[in-house]
């Protein structure tokens, strides 16, 4: 049996992660097409079937990928072992569970392993458009859809105006004075993380709060597109700690990122201001 400190082969462990998710995601379709039951989960998200079906397949065929692997899944329970493993299977098996269960087509299943706190490669997978965002670090980011695979490049600069940006309006809203322009909004973090990658949008925001599930993949897809992930501090996030949150974040080009965290902050501090 291989070291769990030996070397992996990104390219190769790449051609079988996208087999695995990519049925992953045929599983979740399936309900999707014909129904899937629904429950509330303890913190009021709602949870599916589908969920749980997509949960326990990859918990099945990913571990064995890679020797020594720990697991961390929004389905699964989580323990304390996980923080022993040099590497980590991040998973969110529905991203976007409330588009799913409202029938629209944005979620996503999102897989990712870490290696010493950071994503080594990663799947961001759209089955309802048969559209994988998927990288390995040092190897490029690429869409693959059924017109081929597109290598992904996100160009770069300073002026936020015209910008296409997603995010919540409490966020993007006070944004406005600087030019900025509301994008798109996507349900899955995930999924509105890689339209920056993919080109759609310019940049993208979460509020404070997001898990590791929710941005690990799209985390090493923005950087080897060329963009960054960064938190409204400009730190880049690690993964793989006690806790599974995050502050809030910023998906953008560098210039761009750097640019955003600033008026971010101006903003929250204006905002602040008038509340107290």
């Amino acid at each position: 049996m291989p070291s769990p400190d030996a070397t992996i082969d990104l390219d190769r462990l790449a051609v079988r992660l996208d087999e695995i998710v990519r049925e992953a995601g045929d599983i979740a379709l399936r309900f999707f097409r014909d129904g899937a039951e629904r429950w509330t989960k303890g913190d009021d998200s709602p949870v599916t079937e589908a969920d749980i079906a997509v949960d326990r397949f990859l918990a099945a065929e990913l571990p064995s990928l890679v020797a020594g692997s720990g697991w961390l899944s929004e389905e699964t329970a989580d323990t304390p072992d996980r923080l022993a493993c040099r590497r980590l299977w991040i998973v969110d098996p529905i991203d976007g569970t409330r588009a799913f269960v409202e029938n629209k087509p944005e979620w996503v299943v999102s897989v990712a392993l870490v290696e010493d706190g950071a994503p080594v490669a990663g799947v961001v997978r759209n089955p309802c458009e048969n559209a994988t965002y998927a990288a390995v670090r040092g190897g490029g980011a690429t869409l693959t859809t059924a017109a081929g695979t597109t290598a992904l490049e996100v160009p770069d600069g300073e002026d936020l105006r015209g910008l296409s940006i997603s995010g919540p309006s409490s966020l993007v809203g006070p944004l406005k004075s600087c030019g900025v322009e509301t994008g798109k909004w996507h349900y899955a973090l995930a999924n509105r993380l890689v339209q920056v990658a993919g080109g759609t949008l310019d940049a993208a925001l979460a509020r404070p709060r997001a898990h590791d599930w929710d941005i690990a993949a799209a985390h090493l897809i923005l950087e080897e597109s060329g963009a960054r992930l960064i938190g409204f501090d400009g730190q880049v996030p690690s993964y793989n700690r006690e806790t599974t949150r995050h502050g809030g974040l910023i998906a953008a080009a560098p210039r761009r990122a750097a640019a955003l965290a600033a008026a971010v902050e101006e903003a929250l501090a204006a905002t602040a201001a008038v509340v107290t």
